[in-house]
């Protein structure tokens, strides 16, 4: 069956970076777009960055993460990671892993990883 484990999530302090990695099993990853999300406490959950299943195409959805955050995916691996840099204290959220029905951003999301805590503070 479809799994997505993240990792890399701790607490860190503001200015520093964390890779999130989501290590997925169960289908064929290279032809399916990956998407993470993120849900601060109290918030509604939201949709950080999407790459395509041959990893050119790349959005970011929130400004503020955009020029510090790094999608990228590595299909021999089976894996996709967020580079966080500069990490703020409103970047403290579970990051959740998700996979995608096809490979493009336009593709519903259709699985969810059970989420790694990201907490920056000082």
């Amino acid at each position: 069956q479809v799994q997505l484990v993240e990792s890399g999530g701790g607490l860190v302090q503001p200015g520093q970076s964390l890779r999130l990695s989501c290590a997925a099993s169960g289908f064929t990853f290279s032809s399916r777009a990956m998407s993470w999300y993120r849900q601060a406490p109290g918030k509604e959950r939201e949709l950080v960055a999407t790459i395509g299943s041959d990893g050119i195409y790349i959005k970011y959805y929130i400004d503020a993460v955009k020029g510090r955050f790094t999608i990228s995916r590595d299909n021999a691996k089976n894996t996709v990671y967020l580079q966080m840099n500069s990490l703020k204290p409103e970047d403290t959220a579970v990051y959740y892993c998700t996979k995608r029905v096809g490979g493009s951003y336009l593709h519903p999301v259709d699985y969810w990883g059970q989420g790694t805590q990201v907490t920056v503070s000082s």
